[in-house]
């Protein structure tokens, strides 16, 4: 199954909670995959935790055709060791990448969408 991630922006919690309860029924009701989402509150959380070093990681980890060490990922990067895994600690902590048994680390993402909005007042 090709996992499907989208991103989105709202601080409207409330909102969310019940737009992921529906999504959720409909998956339950379908028995269909109905996808998974990432919400931060406002573009300055967004942009502050996905910052465009960490998107290169995800989109490195991404092309790599068999899961790929930090060390590796550093080497691909032209990054500092310590940094890229600095950086792969905030990408793991919000689930855009995950670790395999031996430690080796995935996207388990085929797609990445981010859906944002800016509308007049």
């Amino acid at each position: 199954m090709k996992r499907v991630l989208t991103i989105t922006l709202s601080s409207d919690w409330k909102a969310n909670l019940e737009k992921a309860a529906a999504t959720m029924q409909r998956g339950v009701k379908s028995g269909k995959y109905q996808g998974e989402v990432l919400n931060f509150e406002s573009p300055a959380v967004l942009f502050g935790k996905l910052t465009e070093r960490r998107w290169n990681l995800v989109r490195e980890i991404q092309r790599a055709d068999k899961p790929v060490g930090v060390r590796e990922i550093a080497r691909r990067v032209k990054r500092d060791v310590r940094r890229v895994h600095d950086d792969l600690a905030v990408l793991l902590e919000l689930g855009l990448i995950e670790r395999t048994d031996d430690e080796a680390l995935v996207c388990p993402f085929s797609d990445i969408h981010v859906d944002m909005h800016m509308r007049a007042a």
